[in-house]
């Protein structure tokens, strides 16, 4: 009984170390871009050797993708933009982007890195090509479920509008209330259904 306590310890301990990697890895990516973040730096602020980060995440390449599913996860847990009417899908998309603006970090981190994945040689590539046609294709339901005329367009005008928002808000965070902004859009892209039907 004695040996199962002290492997939950031990697996408890290995959890925690993996967040703080994951965390601290948010960070420098966010600071140094993907290309330029140095392992030896990750490991060093997280108090391992090398090896010992290496241990936990396996590569740089394995440590960006847990990364950035950890970032879905999460909004995932937050909001659920699968269920629900359109207008409560949309409404959750506004929540996600509340949330974005406690989180500057994040923010930062996908900016940069769904600028460096648009090459195809970029390991996050397929990562970011999927999430911006499960995005769109999301957003898309939800406003036909609105009788949007044209949902696919209405969908990645949204996209559009939040990525450039997030860009703006980044560099003039106090200029700038995203959620008001991606709610305008919405309710916008809400009016054009109105006036079709």
């Amino acid at each position: 009984m004695a040996n199962q306590g002290a492997t939950r310890g031990e697996y408890a301990k290995g959890r925690a170390r993996r967040e703080l990697i994951l965390t601290e890895a948010v960070a420098l990516f966010a600071e140094s871009g993907y290309r330029a973040a140095s392992l030896r730096d990750l490991a060093s602020r997280c108090g391992l050797s090398l090896a010992g980060l290496l241990h936990h995440v396996g590569d740089k390449e394995s440590l960006l993708l847990a990364v950035l599913e950890r970032r879905d996860v999460d909004d995932a847990a937050a909001s659920d933009l699968q269920e629900g009417s359109g207008r409560q899908r949309l409404a959750a998309l506004v929540d996600v982007v509340r949330r974005n603006t406690g989180r500057r970090g994040i923010v930062e981190l996908f900016s940069v890195l769904s600028a460096e994945a648009t090459s195809p040689e970029h390991p996050a590539h397929g990562f970011f090509d999927q999430r911006y046609r499960r995005i769109v294709a999301t957003l898309s339901d939800a406003f036909a479920d609105c009788g949007h005329p044209a949902p696919d367009s209405a969908a990645r005008r949204l996209v559009a509008v939040m990525d450039g928002l997030q860009v703006q808000w980044l560099l003039h965070p106090d200029d700038l209330d995203m959620v008001a902004e991606v709610q305008a859009q919405v309710e916008r892209e809400l009016l054009g259904t109105r006036a079709a039907t």
